[in-house]
């Protein structure tokens, strides 16, 4: 593939602070309520490879002091020079030393436990995973092939069903959130909609006796 000349990049946000505001606000909103479907409104000309909401999330969340990993489909388009154009960010070849990580849907997810953990004296240094998935639906708890959501920002417990992660996934985020706090916090993003999945939230297989009843 050639590289993208500026000319060829599309435009970040219209109004870079409104806009920066109103996707972080998004991305909040998501983390202080696991499991729920949150709409990612923005006026941002997004690469075409990568999911626009997700794009538009590090569009947000980036800055010049931020590492990125891309995962191949997207280091292979314009999305990397997109976002170092946008936000200043630095691209990096080992996933294990970026802060912020983007996985276009079908690529493979690294394993969470080889991403940037943090440490007890500073979590905030871990890495924030941001995922493309097929599909992201709220349902109902017990739901055929639903997790089972539960810990801060869910009264009770909350349900969720997702396409396009792979079958360990569960198991790889129990381990992640038992090594609280350290780990990494997710993001999983439609075309549209994020759905927030911080370390603190602990996730089991629901029972299979439900429909959904939102769809991202």
């Amino acid at each position: 593939m050639s590289a993208p000349t500026l000319a060829s990049l599309g435009a970040g946000f219209v109004n870079d602070a409104f806009g920066s505001q109103a996707v972080f606000r998004a991305v909040l909103q998501a983390l202080s309520h696991p499991g729920r479907c949150v709409a990612v409104e923005h006026d941002a000309q997004t690469p075409t490879v990568g999911h626009a909401a997700s794009a538009a999330v590090l569009l947000a969340l980036l800055d010049s002091d931020c590492t990125l990993w891309l995962s191949p489909r997207l280091a292979a388009s314009e999305a990397g020079a997109w976002l170092r154009f946008h936000t200043g960010c630095t691209l990096v070849s080992d996933s294990a030393k970026a802060r912020f990580v983007w996985v276009a849907q079908g690529d493979a997810l690294p394993a969470l436990h080889s991403l940037a953990q943090g440490s007890d004296t500073y979590p905030d240094q871990s890495a924030t995973c941001v995922v493309d998935v097929a599909q992201a639906m709220v349902t109902t708890v017990g739901a055929t092939g639903a997790w089972r959501l539960a810990g801060p920002g869910i009264q009770g417990a909350a349900a969720l069903q997702v396409d396009g992660l792979p079958n360990d996934f569960a198991a790889q985020w129990a381990a992640n959130h038992a090594v609280f706090p350290c780990g990494v916090d997710v993001l999983l993003g439609t075309h549209a909609h994020i759905v927030g999945l911080p370390r603190t939230t602990r996730i089991t297989a629901g029972r299979e006796d439900a429909l959904h009843t939102e769809k991202a």
